[in-house]
């Protein structure tokens, strides 16, 4: 007597939940596809599964390997439409002329956003590429991380779907950023790298709980810093290389990590002062909160504060992370933000190696 199938008496939600289990990268797709030999109850489930699809085309590549990579691309995408849905995409590219292949990559973001339905977009071009106006509509979208891009909607944006949004060494304007936040009603969290242009950032979105700000580049000739007003978010991170940053109505904010370095291109003594107001500014705006972490530039920046006569205001911190090898010029600054600390309840002294760099 032949050995029972237990497959056979799954649902096949649960065949499905099984074959996405396997699918990790395109090739791993491609296998899911071959199980449609098995029974006919599982000839058309592959359709059913989103997939992940990865396209890579690495720096400095020949103009054949370019073109025979694109080529792949175009095939590979059409291969895959027969999916109901595309779990993920990610297109990785560098091209020389990136004005040659500005079609190709327009109709890979509409196969996959209009047709493959994908959550998931992960697209760096690091050549430059204009996101098309046409992918400023869909609701399908859930996770958007544009790298190297430049986004310039013209008309209204409707990204109802998207809960994480993640832009990385662009220029962003002001009003660009107010029509992309406005058309996203349900996005959870904002992560924005390595960019400059960004004057005023007005968070109003209601959902929107974690900021992540790294790398900002402060326009030293028109001489504005980023303001950045959010009154919802519960979450924020600071971090990197960054000038000039102000918090404004960040009165719900709950946790907040300041890793960061500041970079005035200024002589010493109005960089140093630059450095003491904008510090000042961004303590004051989180005293209120429950968890902070510091890292070793800030750490250490307590002191010099603390040197000039500064006072912090007092604090309702209950969690304080402090990165620091707690030399002795550290303490002052330390002990007078403790001071102000009567809420703490748990500090903690993270020791970091002194290569990382401090204070210059």
């Amino acid at each position: 007597m032949a050995k029972e199938n237990r497959f056979s008496h799954l649902p096949d939600s649960v065949l499905i939940h099984i074959l996405s289990m396997m699918c990790k990268n395109s090739e791993d797709s491609k296998e899911v596809v071959r199980t449609s030999v098995l029974s006919k109850q599982w000839q058309f489930l592959w359709k059913s599964v989103p997939v992940p699809l990865d396209f890579y085309l690495e720096e400095n590549s020949l103009d054949d390997d370019m073109q025979e990579m694109v080529n792949f691309t175009h095939r590979e995408l059409h291969y895959f439409r027969s999916f109901d849905k595309i779990r993920k995409l990610e297109l990785i590219f560098d091209f020389y002329k990136p004005e040659d292949f500005v079609e190709d990559i327009d109709l890979w973001i509409y196969l996959a956003t209009e047709l493959g339905k994908v959550e998931d977009l992960i697209l760096e071009c690091e050549s430059g590429y204009e996101f098309p106006q046409f992918a400023y509509k869909n609701a399908t979208l859930r996770n958007l991380d544009l790298r190297f891009c430049t986004v310039n909607p013209l008309a209204n944006v409707n990204w109802s779907g998207i809960v994480s949004l993640s832009f990385s060494n662009m220029c962003l304007k002001d009003g660009v950023m107010k029509k992309i936040l406005s058309g996203c009603p349900n996005l959870e969290c904002l992560k924005l790298y390595d960019f400059h242009g960004l004057h005023r950032l007005r968070i109003n979105n209601v959902k929107l709980r974690k900021l992540v700000i790294k790398d900002f580049i402060y326009d030293d000739e028109c001489g504005q810093w980023l303001v950045i007003i959010a009154p919802h978010i519960k979450d924020l991170e600071i971090l990197g290389l960054c000038r000039g940053i102000r918090l404004r109505n960040v009165d719900s904010l709950v946790t907040a990590v300041l890793d960061f370095n500041l970079n005035f291109e200024e002589d010493k003594s109005k960089r140093k002062s630059r450095e003491s107001t904008c510090l000042k500014y961004i303590f004051h705006s989180v005293a209120h909160i429950k968890k902070l972490e510091l890292g070793c530039w800030c750490s250490e920046y307590l002191s010099i504060l603390e040197l000039d006569g500064w006072q912090p205001q007092p604090s309702t911190w209950k969690f304080l992370q402090l990165s620091t090898t707690l030399r002795q010029l550290d303490f002052p600054g330390i002990s007078s933000y403790l001071q102000s600390s009567s809420h703490l309840e748990t500090l903690v002294i993270d020791g970091y190696n002194e290569l990382r760099g401090g204070i210059n």
